[in-house]
């Protein structure tokens, strides 16, 4: 366990200090996907380094951080980012393994690309490639792939995809990062011309493409998502887990927070397609919703990174930041065999129980009682985000972030 979050000064002097037997993973940025990633690696005895902007997230405090400490926030100065990692490095006399948490670290690290770093995924420009939709749904379209009906604003007259599409409908970046700082969120539903132009206009003056997309009719409780993990020799050795994210919140719209391991292996196929097509390795996760009028999946979108329920696919016997780990030290991994698993995030699935009249609670009576007693660390088919009786620091920051004045700057 880390004993503070660390200035980037004494971060260095403190790994100077320590002595690893093999090369330590660097988890940023260290919050809720932070502390998952962290676990499932210190579950095979990997050592942590919990790197962040700040020390308000839940991963710094968890056991399975060996050192956490600050440094430059790379959006705001990526030479600055690469010194200070490269500084951490060096003080450890090791090569270290990144994983980025959220797009702007993973995007930092394939960047920059620090001196002593090992990158267990794809080059930048391919993670740029995949994470532009509107190169995603060429794609799609390419590999007989459904997606939602696409405009790109920058190809089609505004006129064209309003009437195309017809109201109401969604605005969406080609890349979404720009977008999300512009507008604080990464899709915005529209009902009308004026709303349209509204943020049109405003995305162009902020110089940022936009798409104009299909409103899917969604069936809610149905998505699919592929989690996996692609080594570099391709996806015929991927381990992959379908996940069904039954509950989200808010439950339309809003982040995954009950998600069921399933069988689909449709899913799994043409997500592995697209990302075989686009030459991707690494850790993903490959969005899929259910549309009921056209009766059929439709992909959304590829996360180059780790998220929010990466507990689940562990639990369920894909360890995935431990096999991407494997892939570039002289670790081994392997699987043994994929089971089902439940991952729940407590904090917004009991603030949905709390706010929503028409939801009803589909965990059982008795995964209450393995929850509260801690039994479920023990068992392996139901899992959490951040809450862990035998790990309790994280969930006790992330009270004090939602409780207090201090907030933390991302939710994943």
């Amino acid at each position: 366990m880390a004993e503070e979050f660390l200035s980037t000064a004494d971060l260095v002097d403190a790994v100077a200090d320590a002595s690893f037997d093999r090369p330590p993973a660097l988890v940023s940025n260290a919050h809720i996907t932070g502390v998952s990633v962290a676990r499932a690696l210190d579950a095979h005895d990997v050592p942590v380094i919990a790197l962040d902007r700040n020390g308000d997230g839940a991963a710094p405090p968890s056991d399975a951080i060996d050192f956490a400490g600050e440094v430059t926030y790379p959006l705001d100065d990526l030479d600055g980012f690469r010194e200070d990692v490269e500084a951490v490095v060096d003080a450890a006399g090791t090569e270290a393994v990144a994983f980025g948490c959220m797009d702007e670290w993973a995007h930092a690290y394939a960047q920059a690309e620090p001196e002593g770093v090992r990158l267990p995924f794809a080059d930048f420009d391919v993670i740029d490639n995949v994470l532009d939709k509107s190169e995603l749904y060429a794609r799609a379209e390419k590999l007989d792939v459904p997606y939602p009906e696409t405009y790109r604003l920058s190809e089609v007259d505004r006129d064209e995809a309003i009437e195309a599409l017809g109201f109401p409908l969604v605005i969406k970046p080609a890349l979404k990062r720009k977008f999300e700082e512009a507008f604080g969120t990464n899709v915005i539903e529209v009902a009308d011309r004026e709303e349209f132009d509204d943020v049109v206009d405003a995305a162009e003056a902020e110089d940022i493409e936009v798409m104009a997309q299909q409103r899917v009719d969604i069936a809610v409780g149905k998505d699919r998502s592929l989690a996996s993990y692609v080594p570099p020799k391709g996806t015929d050795d991927a381990l992959a887990v379908v996940g069904n994210a039954k509950v989200r919140y808010p439950q339309a719209f809003g982040t995954s927070c009950l998600v069921d391991r399933v069988d689909d292996p449709e899913i799994e196929e043409r997500a592995l397609n697209v990302l075989d097509d686009a030459g991707y390795h690494g850790i993903s996760e490959a969005e899929f919703v259910y549309d009921d009028e056209r009766e059929e999946y439709l992909l959304l979108d590829v996360n180059t990174r780790p998220w929010k329920w990466i507990s689940m696919p562990v639990a369920a016997g894909a360890n995935l930041p431990m096999a991407a780990y494997a892939d570039v030290t002289d670790a081994t991994y392997e699987s043994p065999g994929i089971s089902d698993a439940r991952w729940v995030y407590l904090r917004d699935y009991l603030s949905l129980l709390a706010t929503a009249e028409t939801f009803w609670d589909l965990l059982s009576t008795a995964d209450w009682a393995s929850l509260l007693s801690g039994d479920f660390e023990g068992d392996g088919a139901l899992t959490t985000g951040v809450y862990r009786p035998s790990d309790p620091d994280p969930a006790a920051k992330l009270i004090e972030t939602e409780f207090t004045d201090r907030e933390y700057y991302c939710s994943c």
